[in-house]
């Protein structure tokens, strides 16, 4: 059924959705679609209201005209995602857990953006199954056996730090020209 403009509270927000699709009565899911939040034309945002967590709902009007149909979606392509991003929080969850620096932590999200088949293992990454990576996380830190996959982590690792430190000196130069600002300023 549809309906226009269902106001729900979530959180401590309250916010006002049209719910162009649900499942009948017996159903606990709504579905709003929205211009995509990547700016992609032709694309949309699909959001899924769980009902059960909705207290009050008001109709405001019924719609007399069929709603244009939902987008098609790929379920197997979002279960797989939810799957990747479940995981991935559960490994970030468990290097923090694990007492492991901020440092390892950022080094393994630059490794895992590219190398995909990179996990914890205590506090060394391990990347390939070949490559352990041990605290202080630096490229002399790198091990396995000598190869292709040794080299090509030893130089992600090498251009993280790199990148770390560039950061570093442009965030010292801008936090530089500010106090100049403010001295000037005043």
């Amino acid at each position: 059924e549809s309906m226009i403009c269902a106001c729900f509270s979530v959180w401590p927000t309250v916010g006002c959705v049209e719910v162009e699709a649900g499942n009948g009565d017996t159903g606990n899911t709504g579905a709003h679609q929205c211009p995509s939040s990547s700016g992609k034309p032709n694309h949309a945002d699909i959001l899924l209201i769980n009902l059960q967590y909705v207290s009050e709902v008001e109709i405001i009007n019924d719609r007399t005209e069929t709603p244009p149909p939902l987008a098609s979606l790929n379920v197997s392509k979002l279960a797989n995602k939810a799957r990747t991003e479940k995981e991935e929080k559960m490994s970030q969850a468990y290097a923090i857990s694990a007492g492991v620096s901020l440092e390892g932590q950022q080094l393994f999200q630059t490794i895992h953006k590219t190398i995909k088949d990179c996990k914890w293992q205590e506090k060394n990454i391990v990347v390939m199954e070949d490559v352990v990576i041990a605290p202080p996380y630096q490229v002399e830190n790198c091990k396995g056996k000598e190869g292709s996959a040794l080299s090509h982590v030893r130089k992600i690792v090498e251009k993280h730090f790199r990148d770390v430190e560039s950061q570093k000196v442009m965030q010292g130069s801008q936090a530089q020209q500010t106090q100049k600002e403010a001295a000037l300023s005043s």
